[in-house]
């Protein structure tokens, strides 16, 4: 079997949940290149070198640069935060590796843009990290909305409801960071509802919407691992320049309508992802943390006993179900990681594109930027002018 040689930057949280996908997609599914787990990267080395110990990567750097350039590596795979993603996914590029690349892209639509063109231009494969669309559940709506089985969409609204930095002295971590993360909830949460609504709907013609950050200082963190985040005593109080909430409204171009909410402030949702898409045919409603069902009301089933059904997404017959366990028995987070992968060494082998990839990083980017504009605004912007 051949073999693709892969180099990841980043080893935090994302860097964990990426090496457990290439550490076990070949034990479930048959893949027609066996992951090598090459080098992991990090600029902290005894952080990196613990943790290409503890996921199994047999050798790791200091330098994403020197990473980039080692001639063993095929895949370059980028979870570092996302201000460090622009020069590293460029740099692969132009050194003829695929990248796969944690979301959102780039900081801005301008750096994305820059991102597809070295891409396009290197003729190397490249995937984007929204690693929802690789639920079963989604793959169901997908499928039923592509059959005809929900009619004519009308509808998309979703939330997505967090709490951890509900507390006013949780300290600035990187995520709250403008320079480093780019935007707060819109493109940390919000960006995977806009990527599900392109998906499942459409492309956005236009968007209006507002923000609040209602912690305007927070203490300058000193140590950082995952979401947490822990600052010394009487560290001193820095701006927040990020969103802690964002609504916004939105018209397809196909006429559907949406409603999207993202916000860190929503007490007691821990990871709180949900939508429901409404049509002329039918409903479905999806909820994250209950990845394994689907909520489905058809308007052609029998006057009398119409109503919302639970469909439990386990059955072989559902996408990449056939891999795992008996049905009823269901599968969690860390799986859709593991069929990113799949899909992406599959696509590298046929030689064809994964997708969702950097065309849909720029798209998702541009309404992210859409909707920032109609914030500074106050109005409705079309995307399309961005």
């Amino acid at each position: 079997m051949k073999e693709l040689n892969v180099g990841m930057v980043g080893y935090k949280f994302m860097g964990k949940a990426h090496s457990h996908a290439y550490k076990d997609v070949s034990m479930f599914f048959d893949v027609p290149m066996q992951p090598i787990m090459k080098a992991i990267c990090g600029r902290d080395e005894a952080g990196v070198k613990e943790a290409a110990h503890k996921f199994g990567w047999e050798s790791y750097e200091t330098s994403w640069r020197n990473l980039v350039n080692r001639s063993d590596i095929d895949l370059i795979d980028i979870t570092a935060p996302s201000n460090a993603h622009k020069d590293i996914a460029i740099a692969a590029a132009q050194a003829g590796k695929h990248v796969f690349c944690e979301k959102p892209l780039a900081l801005t639509l301008a750096d994305a843009r820059e991102i597809l063109a070295a891409v396009e231009k290197s003729g190397v494969k490249h995937m984007i990290g929204f690693n929802y669309r690789r639920a079963p559940a989604i793959q169901l709506i997908k499928k039923l909305i592509d059959e005809g089985k929900l009619g004519k969409i009308y509808h998309f609204r979703g939330f997505y409801l967090q709490d951890w930095i509900i507390d006013p002295d949780f300290p600035l971590v990187w995520r709250l960071q403008k320079e480093v993360a780019g935007s707060g909830s819109l493109g940390d949460l919000g960006a995977h509802l806009i990527d599900m609504a392109r998906y499942l709907v459409g492309e956005f013609d236009e968007v209006m919407g507002m923000n609040e950050t209602f912690v305007k200082e927070r203490p300058m963190v000193s140590e950082m691992t995952g979401l947490s985040g822990k600052a010394a005593d009487n560290s001193p109080k820095v701006s927040v320049n990020v969103d802690d909430a964002t609504v916004f409204i939105g018209r397809f171009k196909n006429g559907a309508l949406s409603v999207i909410e993202a916000t860190r402030f929503a007490a007691g949702h821990r990871n709180g992802m949900w939508f429901e898409i409404n049509g002329s045919k039918g409903s479905v409603r999806f909820e994250f943390e209950r990845m394994n069902e689907l909520q489905y009301y058809s308007t052609e089933d029998e006057e009398g006993v119409q109503g919302f059904r639970t469909i439990q997404v386990t059955e072989p017959v559902h996408a990449y179900m056939q891999a795992w366990w008996p049905a009823g028995h269901v599968i969690g987070y860390e799986h859709t990681f593991i069929h990113e992968v799949y899909d992406l060494i599959n696509a590298i082998a046929s030689d064809k594109m994964p997708e969702p990839n950097f065309y849909d990083g720029v798209k998702c980017q541009q309404v992210l930027e859409a909707v920032d504009a109609s914030v500074a605004e106050r109005r409705w912007i079309k995307v399309d002018d961005i």
